[in-house]
C-alpha cells in the first residue's frame, strides 16, 4: 500500500490552496503577490499536471502606526499591546491576530471588549506606501460601554441550572467581558455533563440601551460510567471480577423523592461512586466516595468523603498451599477544598485527613513484619493531613489542547516517636525491638510535585508534558523511614497494591522497579521521578465515543535514600497507545511500551526487550 499516492482532484479544494498561496505570501511581506496563470491538464486518463505561475512582486516592510479615535487609552499602551515594530517585515496575518484574535487574550479589541467595550471597532488602513515601506493608520470607533442584562440557559435537560449559574462569570448588572465569557465557556465544559463541540456562546446585543443578553446553549451528554469484568483463575483462585459505578452528576437532596429516580437522582452536580473488586480467594476490595463541590451552594467549596476496605490474603509457596497470612486495612478520608482568588482564581487549596488501620498477620505484603523479631503479627494505625495547592486551566476534561495543571502536596502525621513520653525512651536501633512496636504509630512526611502542560501544534495535534516527584522523609533518623505511605515505579499503575500503604507511579514498559540496595524487608522507594512527553492525536471527538492516538516517551526510577539520589539517571521507555471514552464506561485505553533500558527486577527476573502492555480502565493511572 503506497501512503504517498496522489489524492483525487477536487475544484473547490484547489480554488482554497490558491487563495492559501497568495496567504502564505502575504505573511512573509508579499503584499503584492498574486497568481498570473495556472492550468490543470491531463497528462494521462488518471493523472492531472497543475501548473501555477507567481508573481511574487517586492517585499514590504512595516513603518509607521497611527492611532485614530482612541480616548480610553493612550496610543503608548496600545502601540505596547500591538507589538509590531517599524522595520519588520509586512505581515496582514500577524496584524489582524494583534488587532482581534490573539488566542492569548493580548489583543486590541480584548483590551477594550474585556471593560465593557461590547461594540469597539478598529479599521487597519494603509495611508501611504513609501517604495517599500508602508506607514499604517488605525481608525477606532471605543462605542459606549455595555451592561449585561440577561442571562440565558437553553438546553439543560437534566442539570439543574443553579448548577451552571453558579460555573458563570457573566452576571446581570456587571459590565461585559469577553475574558469572562471565554471562562465561563471554560468552566461550563469542565463540568462534564455536556459536549464541547456543541456549546454555544451567544451574546445579543442591543446598541441602543447599551446592555447585552447572553445566551449559553449546552447539550447534555451521559457522563456517568460503569466498570464491569469479570475472569476466572482456576481452581484454586476461583472467579475474580470487578463491579463499579459512578455518578458525576449525583443528587443527594433528591434521594428520597420517588419520581427523581432515573435510575438515581441526578442534576445537583455531585459525584457518588462505589466500586467492589474480587480477586477470588486471595483478595476482595470495597471503595466508596461522595463530592459535594458547593458546599451550601454560594461558594465553591468542596466536601469530599471517602472509604476504603481491603482484604489480602497470603499464600506459602504461591497459591499451592493453606492461608498463612493476611493482610487487613480500614480507612478513610475527609477533604475540603476551595478556589482562591489569588494569584487568580484557577488555583485551588485543599487539606484532607486521612485515617487508616492495618492489621499484618504473616503477610508477604508488608515482610518487614515477619523478621523473626515478634510474632509476625502487627496492627498499625495512620492519622495523617494534608494540604495540596493545585492549579488547573486545561481546556477541557476529554481531550485538553491547551492550558496546564500543577499540584505540590506536602503530608505528613506527628512525630510520636519524638513527642510521645512512652515512645521517645525506647531504642530504636535494638535489632530486638519488634516492628509491632516500631511501626505501631505510623509517622512520616511527604512532599509530593506533579505538573502537565498542553499545547496545540496543529489544529488538533496536541502535545502533553508531565513531570511527577515524590519524597518520602522522617522525623526520627533512628526509627527511620515508615515502611508506608511508599513510592513503586513501574507496571500499569492501577494495581491493588495501591491500598497496602503504597503509591504505585504508572511506568510504561517495566514492571515495578525496586531501588538499588532496598532494604530486603522493606518494599517500595522513598523517592520518585518521571517525566513524560506524548502526542496525541483525536480520532473522533463526538461525547459518545471520544477516541484518540498517542505516542509518549517517558523515564522514570526509584531511590532509596537520598544520597543515592540521581535526577536523571532514568529508565526510559517509547511506545504508542490509544484512548476511547465511553459514557457509560468511562476511560478505555490500551498502551504498548518499549523498555529502552535493561532492568533486573526484585525476583531475578529482567525487563522484557519486546515491550508490555497495560490496560487503562476507568481513569488515567498517575
Amino acid at each position: 500500500m503506497n501512503i504517498f499516492k496522489a489524492s483525487k482532484f477536487k475544484r473547490k479544494e484547489y480554488e482554497d490552496d490558491k487563495k492559501a498561496v497568495i496567504d502564505f505570501y502575504n505573511t512573509k511581506g508579499y503584499r503584492d503577490a498574486r497568481l498570473t496563470f495556472d492550468t490543470v491538464y491531463k497528462q494521462d486518463p488518471t493523472n492531472l499536471i497543475i501548473n501555477i505561475t507567481v508573481d511574487e512582486g517586492r517585499k514590504y516592510y512595516f513603518r509607521n502606526f497611527y492611532f485614530n479615535g482612541n480616548t480610553k487609552y493612550p496610543d503608548s499602551l496600545l502601540s505596547k499591546i500591538l507589538n509590531i515594530h517599524r522595520g519588520e517585515v509586512y505581515n496582514s496575518k500577524a496584524l489582524e491576530e494583534k488587532l482581534f484574535s490573539n488566542p492569548n487574550g493580548g489583543d486590541v479589541s480584548s483590551l477594550y471588549m474585556n471593560d465593557g467595550y461590547l461594540f469597539f471597532n478598529i479599521q487597519p488602513m494603509e495611508v501611504k506606501v513609501d517604495g517599500d515601506s508602508i506607514d499604517i493608520e488605525l481608525r477606532i470607533s471605543e462605542g459606549p460601554q455595555a451592561t449585561i442584562n440577561e442571562v440565558r440557559i437553553i438546553g439543560n435537560t437534566k442539570t439543574n441550572e443553579r448548577v451552571i449559574r453558579r460555573e458563570l462569570r457573566t452576571l446581570p448588572g456587571n459590565k461585559f467581558s469577553r475574558e469572562d465569557l471565554i471562562r465561563s465557556q471554560r468552566q461550563i465544559i469542565a463540568l462534564g455533563y455536556f459536549d464541547p463541540q456543541q456549546l454555544d456562546v451567544v451574546p445579543i446585543p442591543n446598541a441602543e440601551n447599551g446592555t447585552v443578553d447572553i445566551e449559553y446553549r449546552v447539550t447534555e451528554k451521559p457522563s456517568d460510567q460503569l466498570e464491569l469484568s469479570a475472569g476466572y483463575g482456576g481452581t484454586t483462585v476461583g472467579l475474580t471480577g470487578t463491579l463499579g459505578v459512578t455518578f458525576t452528576n449525583f443528587s443527594l437532596r433528591n434521594i428520597i423523592d420517588k419520581k427523581a429516580w432515573n435510575p438515581l437522582p441526578t442534576g445537583d452536580g455531585q459525584r457518588f461512586s462505589i466500586r467492589v473488586q474480587s480477586g477470588g480467594k486471595t483478595s476482595q476490595f470495597f471503595t466508596a466516595s461522595f463530592t459535594e463541590p458547593w458546599l451550601g451552594g454560594k461558594k465553591p467549596n468542596s466536601l469530599s468523603f471517602a472509604f476504603n476496605r481491603t482484604d489480602i490474603v497470603s499464600f506459602a509457596n504461591g497459591l499451592t498451599n493453606p492461608s498463612t497470612g493476611h493482610y487487613y486495612s480500614t480507612g478513610g478520608t475527609v477533604s475540603w477544598a476551595t478556589r482562591l482568588k489569588k494569584p487568580d482564581d484557577y488555583f485551588t487549596f485543599e487539606t484532607a485527613i486521612t485515617y487508616a488501620y492495618y492489621q499484618i498477620n504473616n503477610s508477604s505484603y508488608l515482610p518487614i513484619f515477619n523478621t523473626g523479631t515478634g510474632n509476625g503479627d502487627g496492627v498499625a494505625h495512620n492519622l495523617n493531613l494534608s494540604l495540596i495547592l493545585s492549579r488547573n486551566s486545561l481546556d477541557q476534561v476529554l481531550y485538553p489542547k491547551h492550558g496546564s495543571s500543577f499540584m505540590i502536596s506536602a503530608q505528613g502525621t506527628l512525630p510520636y516517636s519524638l513527642m510521645l513520653p512512652s515512645l521517645r525512651k525506647l531504642n530504636y536501633q535494638n535489632d530486638s525491638l519488634s516492628p509491632e512496636v516500631k511501626y505501631r504509630l505510623v509517622e512520616f512526611f511527604k512532599i509530593k510535585f506533579f505538573a502537565d502542560w498542553y499545547t496545540t501544534i496543529y489544529q488538533n495535534l496536541v502535545f502533553r508534558a508531565s513531570a511527577k516527584l515524590g519524597f518520602l522523609g522522617t522525623y526520627n533518623q533512628q526509627l527511620g523511614v515508615s515502611p508506608f505511605e511508599r513510592f513503586e515505579v513501574g507496571g500499569d499503575g492501577i494495581s491493588t497494591f495501591n491500598i497496602l500503604g503504597k503509591e504505585i507511579v504508572r511506568l510504561r514498559g517495566y514492571d515495578i522497579i525496586s531501588p538499588t540496595s532496598p532494604p530486603a524487608t522493606i518494599a517500595g522507594a522513598t523517592i520518585f521521578n518521571k517525566y513524560t512527553a506524548e502526542l496525541r492525536y483525536p480520532i473522533s471527538l463526538n461525547p459518545s465515543a471520544t477516541i484518540f492516538l498517542l505516542v509518549f516517551m517517558e523515564g522514570g526510577n526509584t531511590w532509596q535514600d537520598i544520597s543515592d539520589y540521581r535526577p536523571y539517571q532514568l529508565d526510559k521507555s517509547v511506545g504508542l497507545g490509544i484512548r476511547v471514552f465511553l459514557p457509560m464506561f468511562g476511560l478505555l485505553g490500551l498502551d504498548y511500551g518499549f523498555p529502552l533500558d535493561h532492568v533486573i527486577y526484585s525476583n531475578g527476573s529482567a525487563s522484557n526487550p519486546n515491550g508490555k502492555v497495560n490496560i487503562i480502565l476507568g481513569q488515567e493511572p498517575e
